[in-house]
């Protein structure tokens, strides 16, 4: 693949993982509830991973020609982002005292970070709709080659900024806990905005 290919690729990738959204949510989240947000974003990546093992697989480009698969796909990820939004609206992160955590484990937290980020249809725009772009046959990589090497530059960028963003929001906010409590409900407004808005947009059509 040539350096231009994988600069355009690197652009448009950054554009998406710097917008806000689930991710960035529960990387706040973590930030000012637990300890160390290494397990969230650990958990994160997971999710983006198990979606880069598939396009690797090449079941990507399977799922995009079938429009089925793909609307159900984008269905649950989108009523799983209403449901994380109202929930995130119902109760807003919160610097937890003392620096205590309040999630019940490691574990429970890394786990429902791989579920926010495996159903994230930002997750799915970009490995179905975007990938396919940027993979030329005629270069004389395997598609599978071409596929690993831009989910690696996906997976070490979504890495660096949910981590920034996880420590920022410890940094900044833990001692505004009104300033945190309003951005998480944004946060959290903006889930519900978007899987509504992917809800609509996808069973409409």
């Amino acid at each position: 693949m040539d350096t231009t290919t994988l600069a355009a690729f690197l652009a448009v990738d950054l554009l998406l993982v710097f917008t806000p959204g689930a991710d960035w949510a529960y990387a706040i989240s973590a930030g000012l509830r637990e300890r160390s947000v290494v397990p969230a974003v650990a958990g994160l990546i997971a999710g983006h991973m198990a979606y880069a093992l598939v396009a690797v697989a090449g079941l990507a480009v399977i799922v995009a020609s079938y429009p089925a698969a793909l609307t159900a796909l984008t269905v649950a990820g989108a009523g799983y982002l209403l449901w994380l939004g109202w929930g995130v609206l119902r109760q807003p992160a919160a610097p937890a005292a003392g620096g205590e955590s309040a999630a019940t484990s490691r574990l429970g937290v890394m786990l429902k970070g791989f579920g926010i980020s495996g159903m994230n249809p930002k997750a799915l725009l970009l490995y179905f709709s975007v990938f396919p772009q940027f993979i030329d046959p005629a270069t004389g990589w395997p598609v599978s080659a071409q596929t690993g090497l831009l989910s690696t530059m996906h997976l070490t960028a979504c890495t660096v900024v949910y981590l920034a963003v996880g420590v920022l929001a410890r940094t900044v906010l833990t001692t505004r806990p009104a300033a945190a409590r309003a951005v998480t409900r944004t946060s959290g407004a903006m889930m519900i905005a978007i899987g509504g808005f992917l809800l609509v947009e996808r069973l409409a059509g």
